[in-house]
């Protein structure tokens, strides 16, 4: 490598210069402080684990994604961290299984990405998690939650949330009978919303005429809050998984317009981001008119069960530096005060002073 080169990042890893670190830590500390008076207790994950434990249960979805390594020390794989949500899981599960009543967590930190979601290979996760309660109160809290520090942020506006859920279309593949593979196939279409090809999947498939067409309405019960009242009528044979996750719809739906009735509602009956780690209510905030969502975040029951303790868990996470790139350059520095560097004490007394006071003092050095 040429000594021009050496400086180049790795594709996908990026860094933040003075004024976008310093936008990235006043947010921080405003965030954290918010989820602090939300009930949110911190935690900090290390940044390697074993893979046994990094990658348990749902969390296998993140192999492909994580980087891996041997410990000198005992011979064993680790992995860097990819998501910090199955970190925090095994604290509530393992370390504060002893926790009664509801347990609210938070978390900020760097994760570190094989490939890119996004443009960047390394974001900083923050996320607020909930464990031991299983109603939609706290689906809604913490979907309030991620609002709220969304626009505490000041990075984003006119925000569109995206609302769907896992049981749906799970509910609706094992009353059709789909095998594993099935499920697969007409999930990725699904995920494309390309109608011949699923109409193309559910006829090789030979299901029913009923099941034929709940499945295939899925893909176009998208859309504001008459997709509900649409949803019971397409699905009004469906079985009673299905019918549970739609009134949870209909109860969050309803609990948003009383509690954020500012903000737009998209019901998307056939996104299944995460399917194979969430299990219920699945959600995602955008800024309208962008195809990339800010936060996400959803249901995940199942987790603590691979870790002694399974519990309801519900909760959502977001990369900070996406929302500070989007923050507009504004000099978030003090301006400096500049003094002659001196030995003389009472001069060092007041340097002292101004800094206690939150000034900038900057030394000046004698030219050499």
């Amino acid at each position: 490598m040429s000594v021009k080169q050496r400086w180049l990042l790795p594709e996908g890893i990026d860094e933040l210069l003075p004024e976008q670190a310093t936008q990235l830590e006043a947010t921080r500390r405003s965030l954290l402080d918010l989820m602090r008076g939300w009930g949110y207790q911190l935690v900090f994950p290390p940044l390697v684990e074993y893979l046994d434990s990094l990658l348990t249960g749902t969390a296998k979805t993140l192999d492909l994604q994580t980087f891996k390594l041997t410990d000198q020390m005992s011979g064993r794989l680790m992995g860097i961290r990819a998501d910090m949500t199955p970190q925090v899981a095994r604290i509530a599960a393992h370390n504060l299984r002893d926790y009664t009543g509801v347990l609210r967590l938070c978390y900020i930190g760097n994760v570190l990405h094989t490939l890119p979601q996004g443009s960047s290979r390394n974001p900083i996760q923050l996320g607020a998690e909930i464990y031991g309660h299983s109603g939609p109160e706290s689906d809604m809290e913490v979907l309030q939650l991620m609002i709220k520090v969304l626009n505490t942020t000041g990075a984003v506006s006119d925000l569109l949330l995206d609302l769907g859920h896992v049981g749906i279309y799970r509910g609706l593949a094992k009353y059709a009978g789909l095998n594993d593979e099935q499920e697969h196939e007409l999930f990725t279409a699904l995920q494309r919303k390309a109608l011949p090809e699923i109409e193309d999947l559910l006829n090789s498939f030979q299901l029913t005429s009923e099941s034929q067409a709940m499945l295939l309405a899925l893909a176009e019960l998208n859309g504001g809050i008459e997709v509900l009242a649409a949803a019971k009528e397409v699905l009004a044979n469906a079985p009673e998984q299905v019918q549970l996750a739609l009134a949870t719809l209909q109860t969050v739906a309803d609990m948003t317009a009383k509690r954020l009735p500012e903000l737009t509602l998209n019901f998307d009956l056939s996104e299944l981001r995460g399917y194979n780690y969430h299990t219920g209510l699945v959600f995602a905030a955008y800024q309208r008119g962008s195809a990339n969502a800010v936060a996400t975040g959803g249901r995940y029951d199942d987790i603590g069960k691979d870790f002694g303790n399974a519990q309801p868990a519900t909760g959502f996470s977001l990369d900070l530096k996406v929302l500070v790139n989007q923050l507009a350059n504004t000099n978030t520095n003090k301006t400096p005060t500049y003094v002659t560097w001196s030995d003389d004490e009472t001069e060092q007394k007041k340097v002292e002073q101004l800094r206690e006071q939150g000034e900038v003092v900057v030394y000046q050095f004698a030219d050499k």
